[in-house]
């Protein structure tokens, strides 16, 4: 299940791409960026209450909380760098160059959270950053 969700993502998130490339034309990215979330807002709360999780607010624990909050600064970040990034360039190299991000979470995996390090995740991570480099180069 967690593939078809994955996959699900990816193919919403080369959407977002293109649907925020041909959006943000004559819009600034900021005020693109603040749009987006709103929108992204009111469809998680949508479906906070439309699974009836609401009520698991009182069971957050403050670690969590913390890690929830930092999480959704580094988000903010991201977009905001994301959408002025495709403002200023084409979607075909700034995409990419966004997707380096698989490569920084993989280290990030290994160092922070002591997930396993595999010759095919090196691999992956060496093949992902060298595709990087050819499509925008």
């Amino acid at each position: 299940m967690w593939f078809w969700l994955a996959l699900g993502s990816a193919i919403f998130a080369a959407l977002t791409s293109i649907l925020a490339k041909i959006g943000i034309k004559d819009v600034g990215s900021n005020l693109a960026t603040a749009i987006r979330t709103m929108v992204v807002v009111v469809m998680a709360w949508g479906m906070v209450f439309l699974t009836h999780q609401q009520s698991g607010l009182k069971q957050i624990s403050t670690k969590s909380w913390v890690f929830l909050i930092l999480s959704g600064l580094a988000t903010g970040a991201s977009w905001l760098c994301y959408y002025r990034a495709l403002q200023l360039g084409d979607a075909s190299k700034v995409v990419p160059v966004d997707k380096l991000s698989v490569v920084i979470t993989l280290v990030l995996a290994f160092t922070l959270l002591r997930e396993q390090f595999t010759v095919k995740s090196l691999i992956g991570c060496l093949l992902i950053g060298a595709g990087t480099l050819l499509m925008v180069l």
